[in-house]
């Protein structure tokens, strides 16, 4: 294995080859070596049947030689390449893959002969490939070749919509051959082979021109590493401690970052980020390929807090399924916009059970905690005006006054009839989780009217005011729900998100007693080890580091380690390898116990607090590229001093201005100003990064 924590490598691939790398752009996805990718937005099956559509891959191909040599297959995430590679006597060959990062339409092949000294002859390498030009799920037909590539196009079967037009899709490849030769007199050649994917005609052939004019000049696998060098430039995640560790957090940044579009030439059909990512979803497996909370709630926020503006689709995703999620709150008889449980294109609800679709509706607070964090990170109040975020915002507190019914008996407003995140229990009142989440989000949107200059209808206040937070004042703890009996078995502690992430004030002993009380009652064997089981055991981490207790914090986390599965760290959804894989889910519950975590970073309406702490055995933790108003900052934590520097050059911002700031710390009161290319150390403390001068620019309402 090599010493890069960067670069999993291995002699043997995994024997199911479900854990083969998947390789994803934010656009197209696959898992080496099969003969299916997906594209982001283009699904098949009406409603309920509604899954990622299957494409043909013409990339299924394995490297075969007569020689006998020594195989290493690598997956080096610094540029998100996968290569294998066979070392011979007389050569060594090498065949690698990407979604190319920059031009997220391609998806490559290159295969590279080097001639060993001793070699004189010609050598053959036999290119084995499953490929077939159709799709249960595609109606295809061929279409005349366009510069020397094959053509294919169709539509899907079925809509998601009923009478919707189905998607298109036109693939365009450079034919494979089935063998390759390193002729007598060259030392070495290279062959590259792409393939392309669009939505028409119009964009395949420009794409695959695009590809072919970056091959001629040499550039295709450059323009593709310097996209991922510049999107690790401004996302790391490091530690010094166990190499376990180091991998870990690096394949689950990879990965993530990986599900989104690029920097720059974002696609137009970004499709969200569903539980297994972009290389799976197909009909019954990996959750059909549906967008859930798991995108706003477990993936988006480390991104945010790197990548804001590449993070910024997962709110324009959902700006797009407006008009779907107006038809479903209709559809319950309720005013303002209802997101489904399930999302693929229009917003309209695609879950197949019935009663999650009608009763999850937490997912409405959800979606605008991401829109929320976006705003507090970039202060970027175009996405709420022109990018129509407010109507998002807006939409949902109507929803949310629409839903709640007066108790004259409590004097408060109840959320009745709903289905927990805890999904052992339905048809409950007063889901904790659920009314906080609603009571934040009106919150948000009374926030947001007063920044717009807009009306403020009085009902988001009262209902926000006046919404029951179940709370036990004799046993000091959040029930989960009305009714909900101390010692019950639960399939996911829901309560405990009650501290993070939503911050709900409470003092350390209601915290405490409710990590306490829930972690004894988590049932770990819920039906299928659902997600929820190990996400949740990140969020009790977090909890035990709020409170100070590293240790017990680590062994919560520890227990996640056995979802990889190795060599190429690909998560499942339960530890025996069933369950969905690739499990972004889980991945960035994860990097979020590190991410936060340890550092304590919260995002608050007017400043990004922070509180350090880590486990005896992470000696280190780096956190580079954090963004904040414009800034990218980079931060190291080591024993008993925390160091700061702000970058010079400003952040790829969506902000109408780069602001300065400064550090204070809580307990000293010392105020540091962070000059751009000056490094800031202190005493680990808890603090704040704030405006430097909150007078200078925007200024939020009080």
């Amino acid at each position: 294995m090599t010493s890069d924590p960067y670069i999993f490598e291995t002699e043997a691939l995994p024997s199911d080859e479900r854990f083969l790398p998947p390789l994803a752009n934010g656009l197209l996805g696959w898992r080496v070596f099969g003969d299916r990718m997906h594209m982001g937005g283009v699904y098949n099956g009406e409603a309920g049947e509604c899954h990622r559509a299957d494409l043909p891959c013409p990339l299924a191909v394995r490297m075969k030689l007569e020689e006998t040599g020594k195989h290493t297959y690598s997956l080096d995430t610094h540029t998100g390449i996968f290569s294998h590679t066979v070392s011979t006597a007389s050569v060594v060959a090498t065949q690698s893959f990407y979604a190319h990062r920059h031009v997220s339409n391609i998806l490559v092949m290159e295969v590279m002969l080097v001639r060993e000294a001793t070699a004189e002859d010609p050598i053959t390498v036999e290119l084995q490939s499953s490929f077939t030009p159709s799709s249960d799920d595609v109606v295809f037909q061929p279409a005349p070749d366009y510069r020397g590539g094959r053509h294919i196009y169709g539509q899907t079967k079925a809509a998601e919509v009923h009478g919707d037009p189905c998607p298109s899709v036109h693939l365009i490849w450079i034919p494979v051959d089935a063998s390759l030769t390193l002729q007598t007199g060259q030392s070495q050649s290279r062959w590259g082979f792409i393939a392309v994917a669009a939505d028409s005609e119009e964009g395949a052939r420009a794409f695959f021109d695009s590809g072919l004019e970056l091959m001629e000049a040499g550039s295709l696998r450059p323009s593709h590493c310097q996209a991922w060098a510049e999107l690790w430039a401004g996302s790391s995640l490091e530690l010094s401690g166990p190499e376990t560790w180091s991998r870990t957090v690096i394949g689950c940044l990879f990965y993530l970052l990986s599900a989104f579009p690029p920097l720059h030439n974002a696609p137009s059909q970004f499709g969200g980020v569903s539980p297994g990512g972009l290389s799976n979803g197909r009909q019954g497996q990996d959750y059909w390929g549906h967008v859930f909370w798991d995108q706003d709630t477990w993936v988006y926020p480390s991104i945010a807090l790197f990548q804001p503006n590449v993070a910024q689709s997962v709110l324009k995703y959902r700006v797009e399924t407006l008009g779907g999620a107006k038809i479903n709150a209709e559809q319950q008889g309720n005013k303002g916009l209802k997101f489904p449980w399930e999302s693929a294109v229009t917003g309209t609800e695609v879950c197949p059970v019935d009663i999650y679709g009608k009763q999850e509706i937490h997912i409405n607070g959800d979606v605008i905690m991401a829109f929320q964090t976006y705003l507090y990170l970039t202060q970027d109040v175009a996405m709420f005006q022109e990018g129509r975020g407010s109507e998002v915002v807006w939409g949902v507190a109507e929803y949310w006054v629409s839903r709640v019914t007066w108790s004259t008996e409590e004097q408060c407003y109840h959320i009745k009839e709903v289905m927990p995140p805890d999904e052992y229990y339905y048809n409950v009142d007063n889901s904790v989780y659920t009314n906080a989440v609603a009571k934040y989000s009106l919150l948000f949107a009374v926030e947001l009217a007063v920044l717009l200059q807009c009306p403020v209808p009085p009902e988001w206040q009262e209902v926000a005011d006046k919404l029951k937070i179940p709370y036990d004042p004799e046993m000091k703890y959040h029930p989960e729900f009305d009714g909900y009996k101390k010692g019950v078995s639960v399939k996911q502690a829901d309560a405990v998100l009650l501290g993070y992430p939503l911050g709900l004030p409470m003092s350390p002993e209601v915290r405490r007693n409710d990590l306490e009380l829930y972690e004894a009652v988590t049932d770990p064997q819920g039906p299928a080890m659902t997600w929820s089981v190990f996400v949740v055991q990140s969020m009790f981490a977090v909890g035990w580091l709020e409170l100070g207790d590293a240790g017990r914090a680590q062994t919560m986390l520890n227990k996640c380690l056995r979802n990889i599965q190795g060599p190429f760290q690909v998560w499942s959804e339960v530890p025996d390898g069933s369950g969905a894989v690739n499990f972004l889910t889980g991945m960035g519950g994860f990097l979020q116990a590190v991410l936060f975590g340890y550092t304590g970073f919260r995002v608050q309406k007017s400043c990004l607090t922070f509180a350090p702490l880590l486990p005896d055995d992470i000696s280190e933790l780096r956190v580079s590229g954090v963004s904040y108003l414009g800034n990218k900052m980079d931060w190291v934590l080591r024993g008993q001093e925390v160091t700061v520097c702000v970058r010079e050059e400003a952040a790829e911002a969506t902000t109408a201005q780069r602001y300065s700031l400064q550090v204070v710390l809580k307990k000293s009161g010392t105020t540091l100003p962070l000059i751009p290319g000056k490094k800031v150390t202190f005493p680990r403390e808890p603090g704040e990064v704030q405006k430097l001068d909150s007078t200078v620019g925007y200024c939020w309402p009080l």
